[in-house]
């Protein structure tokens, strides 16, 4: 089975997540709508939201046939069901790989903890684990690190949350 992305009314997502879950019983389909954990302040306040990582679509995993493809095409918010001039384009394996490590095959990318060391930005633990490569910078004041993801061909930058700790708080140290 190969996943697709469905361009949908942004805000809409989960409805039409819902949607396709009600809709299509029978068929063999999984819907994932990717989402991130972020720090957010207001007011001198920080709390935890969680935001759409790709606003505007809902990915599926489905061995897409010609009435499948007309049938998410029809549902509500749906703009429609990315393709190509004869059929719907599957989404490449290495981008779903990407996507599903970062959320641990679940919807929601956690907060990594990571640590500065001299220019490089190191990853104690977290869904960025041994993904340093994607991460551009960290904003410290923010709490949030820049990625690079690629998805459908084009690379896109993304906020994900992020704890600066201290290395010694997990027992890593310079002589390590």
């Amino acid at each position: 089975m190969k996943w697709y992305a469905i361009f949908v009314e942004t805000g809409r997502e989960e409805e039409v997540q819902k949607f396709i879950e009600l809709l299509f019983p029978g068929e063999e389909i999984r819907t994932l709508v990717p989402k991130r954990k972020l720090i957010e302040r207001k007011q001198g306040k920080t709390y935890e939201t969680i935001k759409n990582l790709i606003p505007g679509y809902v990915l599926t995993q489905t061995k897409m046939s010609v009435e499948l493809y007309y049938g998410l095409k029809a549902l509500p918010a749906v703009y429609r069901v990315l393709k190509d001039d004869s059929e719907p384009i599957p989404i490449e394996k290495e981008e779903m790989d990407m996507i599903l490590n970062l959320t641990r095959d679940g919807e929601v990318i956690e907060l990594s903890d990571i640590y500065k060391e001299g220019n490089h930005i190191r990853v104690l633990n977290g869904p960025l684990m041994g993904m340093e490569g994607i991460i551009e910078k960290f904003d410290h004041r923010k709490k949030r690190v820049k990625v690079r993801l690629e998805f459908l061909g084009e690379y896109k930058r993304v906020d994900l949350g992020a704890n600066m700790v201290s290395p010694q708080r997990f027992g890593k140290t310079d002589n390590n």
